[in-house]
């Protein structure tokens, strides 16, 4: 189980949170647990004289996971002849030494630094005819279901609540298969491509029912550009428009967030709405432009009972009238 040194939080706290997360300090810190985790599932299948199957994911989110991994098995004696991997996606068409490459990413962070053997790691095939893509995914879907399923799959979240390349408007019943990008996935990607007109337009992906099906998933979210997808894939409800959403139904997943991917989470954007508070200035400030904000309505103008069915009655009780508050919110506002 993931354990953070700065995240208590209780299940009564998460409540709105409909699936589980876990918040670290840092991405650094959040990567070394993740691979601890990983590394103990290694070892209890190897104790069984069993394969460790993992689903992995490419982009900047894993980078450290799989530096740690590397770390544990260079100076701690990790083994991972027992280990069979699947990735997720790979661009399409794309050459397999191309410097955009997920074979060429996964090789490079983590498969030539490892003891893995060669035959054990599958990428999808960026050269395929797109004849012969129907039967390969279909092939690499039983490679899978011949090994009893994914043990555990790492995720990372694209800006628009991608999972894998399955984007926005995937049905949760979805294959694998070759995939149009998003144009919000592929400008996030064409800085690595040297501009939007160079960037792929297809992709194979893992389906998400495979994704579902996984044994175990973790999902990794760094950064403040992350904040927002995470919060409605979280706390929203679930839709193919968001398909991390998806992951709400599922028994065993965890999202692991830093600080800045955490930071619209009620619990920590709101603490208010989950547990009793001190009211400090700081906590007003922001509750008050919040719900100025929220409601579409002047500071001035907020009434008591627009404080009451807001969650923020304690915050009335303190130091109400809300006419009170508003006057010290706003010549606070004027003096800065």
């Amino acid at each position: 189980m993931l354990k953070s040194s700065i995240d208590k939080a209780t299940g009564f706290e998460k409540r709105f949170e409909n699936i589980d997360t876990v918040v670290f300090e840092n991405s650094t810190e959040a990567s070394k647990a993740v691979a601890q985790q990983i590394a103990a599932l290694i070892k209890s299948k190897q104790e069984k004289n069993e394969s460790c199957v993992l689903g992995l994911a490419t982009g900047s989110s894993p980078k450290g996971l799989y530096a740690e991994l590397v770390r544990l098995h260079k100076e701690e004696g990790l083994s991972f002849k027992n280990v069979i991997t699947f990735n997720l996606d790979e661009y399409y068409p794309m050459e397999p030494d191309s410097v955009n490459s997920y074979v060429r990413f996964m090789k490079e962070l983590l498969m030539d630094q490892v003891d893995i053997l060669p035959e054990n790691y599958h990428i999808p095939d960026g050269l395929l005819t797109k004849e012969q893509i129907a039967d390969y995914c279909a092939d690499y879907e039983a490679k899978i279901e011949a090994l009893g399923g994914i043990d555990l799959q790492v995720l990372g979240i694209g800006a628009n609540g991608h999972i894998g390349f399955n984007e926005s408007g995937s049905l949760q019943n979805s294959k694998t298969r070759l995939v149009a990008l998003d144009h919000i996935t592929r400008v996030a990607a064409s800085k690595d491509f040297f501009g939007l007109n160079n960037t792929p337009r297809t992709a194979i992906t893992l389906g998400v029912k495979k994704i579902m099906e996984a044994k175990q998933v973790i999902l990794l979210a760094w950064g403040e550009g992350k904040a927002d997808v995470v919060r409605k894939s979280v706390e929203g409800e679930v839709t193919n428009r968001i398909p991390a959403s998806f992951l709400q139904e599922h028994n065993n997943v965890v999202f692991v967030l830093d600080k800045e991917a955490s930071s619209k989470l009620t619990r920590i954007n709101r603490p208010w709405l989950v547990e009793k508070i001190v009211w400090t200035d700081k906590l007003t400030r922001k509750a008050v432009l919040g719900l100025a904000l929220d409601l579409k309505k002047p500071i001035l103008m907020l009434t008591d009972a627009d404080y009451i069915e807001n969650g923020m009655s304690d915050l009335l009780a303190d130091s109400g009238p809300a006419y009170d508050i508003n006057i010290k919110i706003f010549n606070k506002l004027q003096n800065t």
